[in-house]
């Protein structure tokens, strides 16, 4: 799971370049949106997305159980 979590950062990190969108106005997302404020936007939320999957699959779980022993030491 942890590769594929990788693989999915590496091409977000690749996609957050979006030369692709430099030189286009039209057409508008939903009227009135420029085409690169637009993805910017999904790819913000997809970031967000990606966070969530990383913190639910990859956070060391030891981090966890050294602050609650800290804690019960208070």
């Amino acid at each position: 799971m942890r590769i594929l979590l990788a693989l999915l950062v590496a091409v977000y990190y690749l996609l957050h370049q979006d030369w692709w969108l430099w030189k286009t106005a039209r057409p508008l997302a939903f009227g009135f949106l420029p085409p690169g404020l637009f993805y910017h936007v999904v790819y913000a939320v997809g970031a967000a997305v990606v966070m969530l999957l990383l913190v639910k699959y990859a956070w060391p779980a030891e981090l966890d159980r050294e602050y609650s022993d800290r804690e019960r030491k208070r």
